[in-house]
């Protein structure tokens, strides 16, 4: 076993100025890619092969090798460039209005060209169709697309947002062709048409096959021949097997901790475990209108209580890192709001003088509720490590329910739930990422919670802003207030691993704080 470190990715500081003209792009091929094809297993599912509706990572995995997006993130990078289109550009002072000129070229993988018309049309699309599971809801600002041309894209937004190149960047920026999608409902076949570097070629329950697409036109270098992806549906000792076996090349999003840990520090020389930043992080989501966590001094004393590092320690074998702020590290605006707030270690003293203050005088008790494996399969475990550290205090008597996640987004929609563990993997790496869709309008937490500094100032102010590091001051202003009123505790921040075989190559570059995993890059022999 050989540890291989990838810590490409910066610290985003110079901001989305770049972004007010992107461009130009170099154009790259998929009909010369040569190399073995490759067998990647993982135990997430993917949800949807259509764009309009996946907003999960398996889904966007898919979305980000088969689709192209105007506008894409190059390895290591934070800042989009030209993909499908050979240029973009803010056309306006107040970043309301948004041009692009596509490569020329561009088809589908069923030999359809791909026009203007089929940008607006993804877009339109998937606006009409707003799926309660899709990328719908990062689009709040966009009026309208227009296409003065066969080339020509001009997005009008309702307002400023200078990070809608970064949103059209993501895999909610991917392109459909118009006669193979319809226009006002999903498409169910379980088939895929875009322009991207590979094309579906079967989608089922246990595995999906890739091969490259010879008319793609774009940035990426294809490296391998093919992609199969096998699906173990959350069974990590029968992928952890496989792998060991040879059966596939590569474990991505699924192994146990305690087996990635135990992987390297076996030695084996057949197998290296793969480390890359990440920007995908947890919190505990207090219901604020709860009457136990409605109480701020319940929730005061859960955040002077929980041992970060010893959960950590216990329950992911150190493949994560403690977070203290609500925008993690490497990304613009990161401070420790929480660290400074409530410290690093436990004090039973503080959380007790919290919860006497405010006349609490018996154990709280209190129900903390998960979910097995949307955000993780050690989810359960973690929060019964949480709910232990909570009772040794003798000041909380907590237990632990797990639900599957259809019948968990219910029960949160309804209120039913205190406490409960959200999970987050950023569609873009820009601190507006990890606010807006928490305490913006129509929010992702469903907690009642509402801060006007926050939603009527913060969001937008930040928002119209170009120099993403000019936002900072404002950033730290919304963790202070967020680590004050304690709608929601960060937990941890995740550290990305792949499990790869000897003689599988590049997935240094698959890893990084955008979270692209390019099949491209990966090659084999």
């Amino acid at each position: 076993m050989r540890m291989r470190n990838q810590w490409l990715v910066p610290p985003l500081g110079v901001g989305l100025a770049a972004a007010l003209l992107t461009g130009c792009g170099s154009d790259s091929g998929g009909a010369g890619a040569t190399g073995d094809s490759v067998v990647m297993g993982m135990s997430d599912d993917i949800q949807a092969t259509d764009p309009a509706s996946g907003y999960d990572p398996g889904s966007w995995l898919l979305f980000n090798n088969v689709f192209q997006s105007l506008l894409s993130f190059p390895n290591g990078g934070t800042e989009p460039e030209p993909e499908a289109a050979d240029e973009c550009h803010f056309s306006d002072s107040a970043t309301k209005v948004y041009s692009c000129t596509l490569r020329s070229g561009l088809k589908f993988s069923n030999g359809n060209e791909l026009t203007s018309k089929d940008v607006k049309f993804s877009f339109d699309r998937m606006m009409k169709i707003n799926d309660d599971a899709g990328p719908a809801i990062m689009f709040p600002m966009l009026d309208k697309v227009e296409t003065p041309d066969a080339k020509t894209v001009v997005f009008k937004l309702k307002y400023a947002d200078a990070t809608f190149p970064s949103k059209i960047a993501s895999g909610a920026g991917s392109i459909v062709d118009h006669t193979a999608y319809p226009a006002d409902k999903l498409r169910t076949d379980g088939k895929a048409d875009g322009s991207g570097p590979y094309k579906l070629d079967s989608f089922g329950k246990d595995e999906a096959d890739f091969s490259v697409n010879g008319s793609y036109r774009g940035t990426a270098k294809v490296k391998n021949s093919g992609v199969t992806m096998k699906f173990f549906h959350g069974d990590q000792a029968g992928l952890k097997t496989s792998l060991l076996a040879g059966d596939v090349d590569l474990a991505y999003r699924g192994l146990a901790a305690k087996d990635v840990a135990d992987i390297e520090a076996s030695n084996n020389k057949d197998i290296d475990v793969v480390e890359g930043t990440s920007a995908e992080v947890q919190h505990l989501v207090f219901n604020v209108k709860d009457p136990v966590a409605g109480k701020l001094a319940v929730r005061k004393a859960m955040a002077y209580l929980i041992d970060r590092d010893a959960l950590i320690d216990e329950v992911y074998d150190n493949t994560a890192t403690s977070l203290y702020s609500i925008i993690p590290a490497g990304i613009t605006g990161h401070n420790t709001a929480f660290f400074d707030t409530y410290g690093a270690r436990p004090s039973k003293e503080k959380a007790e003088a919290a919860l006497r203050g405010d006349g609490l005088t018996g154990k709280v008790k209190l129900t903390l509720w998960s979910t097995p494996s949307r955000y993780g399969p050690a989810t359960d475990a973690e929060l019964k490590a949480i709910a232990k550290q909570l009772n040794a205090s003798g000041l909380f008597d907590a237990d632990v329910k797990s639900v599957e996640f259809a019948q968990y987004e219910r029960d949160i929609k309804s209120g039913k739930y205190g406490v409960y563990v959200k999970g987050w993997v950023p569609d873009y790496p820009d601190p507006d990422n990890f606010t807006q869709p928490f305490f913006g309008e129509g929010n992702v937490l469903g907690n009642g919670y509402t801060n006007k500094t926050i939603t009527d100032t913060i969001i937008p102010d930040t928002g119209a802003q170009s120099d993403r590091s000019t936002t900072t001051k404002q950033y730290d202003q919304l963790q202070n207030i967020v680590a004050d009123q304690l709608p929601i505790l960060p937990v941890w921040q995740a550290k990305q691993y792949a499990v790869v075989r000897d003689g599988v190559y590049g997935l240094e570059n698959c890893l990084d704080a955008s979270t692209v995993f390019r099949f491209w890059e990966i090659s084999k022999g």
